[in-house]
């Protein structure tokens, strides 16, 4: 098979990976990908889908798979399948559930999928009078798409009432948050919940966690993610039916009922509170960094599981996962996640080890050399019979790879030792 990758992060990295064990995949193609990705495969410098459909078109691709969510929202997908080609991601339409936050309360309030109580409105005046209903802390998102950022829980009214006024300004998120959601704030704990679908069918994931905040302790500010184990053991049996029987399903059916099939990855940002599971939120792609713990866990073909998924044949797949956990470390620059840093030359010593490996994000090559370029640089993935022994490995690699101001958390999968 040839296979066109679209975008240039860890979690592309980490599919090329599972699809390189693959044999009877013979080209991999990444749009843009980064400056590691050459080595997995050939880089296309082509940014206009149309343009991209052509390529794939001249050079018989036979399969495309979209990673990130912003060329899901602006209609990739619905592009290609005009060509006739075999994409696995979502329509524009079935984008919505990430592309707007609003649109996906919604969503959830009219097929009864269990969420935390919220408001989606333009109107100040509306926002307080919400806010001063609900309990502290208190969730404010802005409703367009923000990397992962555009989530502050507020701590007090004011704090709410400020947040809310500097995004419907367009202060804080510009056009992002010219529409936001406040919601109730859940007290449990966070599960990362994925379910690849093809329209009727669906195949789910083990459950990861992901850390978002960039300090041990989860502390500092959120980032994009700097870690993630899977599978976790908090996912109980009861969890995944309850997951399946009243989010999955009803969605699916909802997603249908609409005019919108959902064909592609539907991420449950998950709360479980009191055993019971609540909708934190959807995103349309693997998470990043949760896609790098979970392609190492594939038993299946990657490639036939993304095929059957784009071509509605999933009920012939069954899918099957190592018996093992993985722990990835999200190595991030200097002056992440506040502002850009520098450019820095990427040392990794001792390649050999079997159970541990580099998924490349936030990186450049210049003269065969590879350099940072960018927030998050790189997962260090560890993988192991254990999560003691996949986060021993994980660590370990993180001495193995060095940059100038290199910083990553120490306590990542903290969660399954409590």
């Amino acid at each position: 098979m040839k296979i066109l990758i679209i975008g240039s992060g860890g979690r592309e990295y980490a599919i090329a990976l599972a699809l390189k064990r693959d044999e009877n995949v013979k080209n991999l193609y990444f749009a843009p990908g980064n400056g590691a990705t050459d080595g997995l495969g050939v880089n296309i410098d082509i940014k206009n889908f149309e343009e991209l459909a052509k390529f794939a078109k001249q050079e018989s691709v036979d399969l495309t798979i979209v990673g990130p969510e912003a060329p899901l929202v602006e209609g990739i997908t619905d592009i290609f399948k005009k060509h006739n080609l075999t994409i696995f991601g979502v329509s524009k339409d079935a984008a919505r559930l990430e592309g707007s936050k609003a649109f996906m309360k919604d969503f959830l309030s009219r097929h009864n999928i269990p969420t935390a109580r919220y408001i989606q409105t333009n109107s100040i005046e509306q926002a307080n009078s919400f806010i001063d209903t609900l309990k502290l802390p208190i969730v404010v998102k802005a409703d367009g798409l923000c990397a992962g950022k555009g989530v502050i829980i507020a701590k007090s009214k004011k704090e709410a009432k400020e947040t809310a006024e500097s995004m419907l300004n367009g202060d804080s998120f510009g056009n992002a948050g010219k529409n936001i959601v406040i919601e109730e704030f859940l007290d449990g704990y966070e599960l990362s919940i994925f379910a690849v679908c093809d329209g009727e069918n669906y195949k789910i994931f083990p459950a990861a966690q992901d850390h978002k905040r960039l300090l041990d302790n989860d502390e500092g500010p959120n980032t994009g993610g700097m870690g993630a184990y899977a599978p976790t053991p908090l996912a109980s049996d009861d969890i995944y039916a309850q997951t399946e029987e009243f989010i999955i399903k009803p969605t699916l059916k909802g997603m249908k009922d609409e005019g919108a099939p959902y064909t592609g990855v539907l991420f449950i940002g998950a709360m479980v509170v009191d055993k019971k599971v609540y909708v934190l939120e959807y995103n349309v792609r693997f998470g990043d960094p949760e896609c790098e713990v979970l392609m190492p866990l594939l038993k299946t073909s990657a490639s036939e599981l993304f095929y059957k998924a784009a071509t509605g044949r999933l009920n012939e797949l069954n899918l099957e996962f190592k018996d093992e956990f993985a722990v990835g470390v999200v190595m991030a620059s200097k002056d992440y996640p506040y502002k850009n840093s520098e450019s820095q030359i990427i040392n990794v010593t001792d390649r050999s080890d079997e159970h541990s490996h580099v998924a490349y994000a936030g990186v450049c090559k210049k003269d065969g050399t590879i350099y940072t370029n960018g927030g998050r640089v790189l997962v260090c993935v560890g993988v192991g019979k254990s999560i003691k022994v996949a986060r021993d490995n994980a660590y370990n690699l993180t001495k193995k790879v060095s940059f100038e101001g290199a910083k990553f958390r120490n306590d990542i999968a903290y969660q399954a030792f409590k």
